[in-house]
């Protein structure tokens, strides 16, 4: 059985993005070049990793098989390098962390790009998910990282309260809505509303619960943050679901409801898996954003919302 970590590198890349040129121009070879290789490791097991469908590539039940134990591997080696990083001079890694839109926007983002600044030998890709799906994504080593909204029955994970923040209802400042204390979800639905993008898991979790109450979204637009969002509420296009977090960015013109919602208080958490041991710079990032002073001022208080 012979194959090259590249090989097996770039198993993992097909298995993520679907798609073999994809797949190939991350690990930096050719598209035959990486086709080659494919067949060898397929050969080398004795079986197809991948089958081909009109939508891309999809793991095989050998696949399946195969890519834990693959994403086992390099995880072991990021700790191998992780350990030996400790005699160099600064942390040197590559971290993948998703978090829910409020987290990401309100809190994450900002803080992994100071740890970034004071560790430039460290990469990081952040993605948004929604809540309900990251704890099994940290379980299954998709994410190494992830930040979400509620409770997790997940097993094999590290759980640690994160940061608390509050939905709200953002509208223009001469709203017929402006002025009042607080809404109702379902009455707010009653207005246009400006949306972040159909996938984001803000809009998801909106389409969710109005669905429970029998009502549709008046989805004006569609964006893709919330900056923008609450730009174009300024500019008396519709109203807004929006973290307390997001809200010192808000342009002038936007008054704000709060959500007379159980739910709108939203608790997030910060998981790992339950490891022994992480690498030295994902174990260096946990405690970064868990000691953000801006995060952790949040979970001071008896309903801290903002920033």
């Amino acid at each position: 059985m012979r194959y090259e970590l590249t090989d097996l590198k770039l198993f993992l890349q097909i298995a993520q993005a679907r798609n073999l040129s994809a797949a190939a121009a991350a690990v930096h070879i050719t598209a035959s070049s990486a086709s080659y290789r494919l067949k060898n490791l397929e050969q080398a097991f004795n079986a197809a990793l991948f089958e081909r469908t009109p939508r891309g590539m999809r793991l095989t039940p050998a696949g399946e098989a195969v890519l834990p134990h693959v994403r086992e591997l390099f995880d072991e080696l990021e700790r191998m390098h992780g350990s030996v990083g400790r005699f160099s001079a600064g942390l040197k890694g590559h971290v993948r962390l998703g978090a829910n839109s409020s987290a990401l926007n309100g809190f994450a983002t900002a803080s992994v790009g100071r740890f970034l600044i004071g560790n430039p030998e460290v990469e990081a890709d952040i993605e948004e998910r929604q809540s309900e799906a990251i704890p099994a994504a940290v379980a299954a080593k998709e994410l190494d990282i992830g930040i979400f909204a509620g409770p997790t029955e997940v097993p094999g994970l590290d759980v640690h309260p994160y940061a608390v923040d509050r939905l709200a209802i953002a509208v223009p400042a001469d709203h017929l809505l402006a002025g009042e204390p607080e809404i109702k979800f379902g009455a707010a639905l009653d207005f246009d509303f400006v949306c972040l993008s159909r996938s984001s898991s803000n809009f998801l979790f909106m389409r969710d619960t109005a669905r429970r109450l029998g009502k549709p979204i008046r989805a004006r637009l569609h964006v893709h943050g919330f900056e923008a969002a609450l730009a174009l509420v300024a500019a008396g296009l519709g109203i807004a679901l929006v973290p307390s977090s997001v809200l010192g960015k808000a342009p002038a013109g936007v008054s704000v409801l709060a959500l007379a919602e159980p739910w709108a208080r939203r608790e997030l958490s910060l998981a790992t898996r339950s490891e022994k041991r992480h690498p030295v710079f994902v174990s260096a990032l946990v405690r970064h954003l868990l000691e953000d002073p801006v995060v952790a001022a949040t979970r001071g208080g008896a309903d801290a919302a903002s920033t």
